[in-house]
């Protein structure tokens, strides 16, 4: 291989790694506005968010449909990829389970608009759902397994159990400011814990 075809390579890997970078900014900043105003907010919102035009936003995504999966899967991905991290880098597991709870939450809440999105599509909505318990439980589990064995939490609830407790306290909480699902979901993590003798 010659240094040019070598420097053309490196190049469009650049290229490559560039682009993905930017549609995770882009992702990250329509998980952002679907958090704060749902999954209907104007596509101008997640463009300012983001720092790039229209024309942007719909060239990677054509539809609301297709942005809003893309911002499914990315959150399972960075909710997935977050629980070890916080196993490694937190005081304990059980700060490491409560901080992974709060990114969930956040998760919950952009999601609940995805079943209107997808109405018409009950067999992408059904795999989306797969695809969340398949990523997600694992990691739920080693992080509540890691803080039950270390004497923090009950150990009579299963990962299953807690996600599913979580989910339901988030059900209704968007368009309803009397109604703070963080601060039950709080409360629900808070009665996990097992105080000292």
């Amino acid at each position: 291989m010659s240094d040019n075809e070598a420097g053309a390579g490196g190049v469009a890997q650049s290229k490559r790694a560039d682009a993905r970078r930017n549609k995770e900014t882009l992702l990250d900043a329509a998980a952002k506005v679907f958090v704060a105003s749902g999954v209907d907010a104007p596509v101008r919102d997640i463009a300012r968010e983001a720092g790039v035009g229209l024309g942007t936003i719909y060239r990677h995504f054509p539809t609301r449909a297709d942005l809003v999966i893309a911002v499914y899967r990315h959150q399972v991905e960075a909710c997935a990829e977050a629980g070890p991290a916080l196993l490694a880098s937190s005081a304990s597991p059980y700060a490491a389970l409560r901080e992974w709870i709060n990114l969930f939450v956040d998760f919950l809440v952009t999601k609940h608009g995805l079943a209107s999105v997808l109405r018409s599509d009950s067999a992408g909505f059904e795999s989306l759902h797969s695809y969340f318990l398949d990523r997600l439980l694992p990691v739920c589990a080693e992080l509540f397994d890691a803080a039950a064995a270390a004497g923090e939490v009950r150990p009579d609830l299963t990962a299953y159990e807690l996600m599913r407790g979580v989910g339901n306290l988030c059900v209704g909480a968007e368009g309803d400011d009397r109604y703070d699902a963080l601060r039950l979901v709080d409360v629900l993590v808070s009665g996990l814990r097992l105080l000292p003798d």
